[in-house]
């Protein structure tokens, strides 16, 4: 479709190009024929610009109608969209702060059922958020997803799809052990594999630490 539009925007400027090049210089018993020929080429881009307007208009994306709802259930909606674009939420997650808002849990039901969050992209943005602020392992990061109301597939696709260095964030998580506690460096490895990390990841969060 661009492609079209392109064409037609160069076939306008052309046009306009050649009557201006074209356009004999008549005399005054050239009169009407000059008369005709200008209202031909009138006509001519009158139809070139309306197939272009055509084609543009043809491009605008189509909005989706607002769904019949009771004047809570929109407003609920309404907060959804709002809250979806600061934060990440699961969908009970959104459910519940919307009933933590005061709607019904029939207008927050409402509201999320309408919103239109990818939910598995919602994980994704939730997991890096969350990396954002503390470490995590693959397995601890998936239950605290899951803690959010994520789906197991849900929170799956989020760590899988957060783009986290597993043994940087063990070395990361070693290190906020150390700023609290004093560990051996078995002490520090034993608990890095509670946390979740595999051994290779705790002996390398170990070792990046100092040990």
């Amino acid at each position: 479709m661009r492609r079209k539009i392109f064409a037609l925007l160069l076939g306008a400027a052309l046009c306009v190009g050649a009557i201006g090049c074209a356009m004999p210089v008549s005399s005054s018993g050239d009169s009407a024929g000059q008369t005709e020929q200008e209202d031909s080429v009138s006509d001519s881009l009158d139809s070139l610009f309306d197939t272009l307007e055509d084609a543009i208009d043809s491009e605008k994306p189509t909005e989706e109608p607002e769904p019949e709802g009771t004047v809570g259930e929109l407003n609920a909606l309404k907060q959804a969209k709002s809250y979806l674009r600061f934060s990440a939420f699961s969908y009970s997650g959104l459910v519940e702060q919307l009933e933590f808002e005061g709607y019904s849990n029939t207008e927050a039901v409402f509201g999320v059922d309408n919103c239109g969050a990818d939910w598995m992209e919602q994980a994704a943005k939730k997991a890096e958020s969350y990396l954002d602020f503390s470490a995590f392992s693959y397995s601890g990061l998936i239950e605290q997803l899951e803690f959010e109301g994520f789906t197991a597939e849900q929170a799956k696709h989020g760590a899988d799809s957060c783009g986290a260095d597993w043994n940087e964030q063990a070395a990361k998580k070693a290190e906020s052990y150390l700023d609290f506690m004093a560990f051996s460096r078995d002490g520090l490895i034993e608990q890095l594999e509670f946390e979740g990390f595999t051994s290779e990841q705790a002996e390398y969060g170990a070792t990046a630490v100092g040990y």
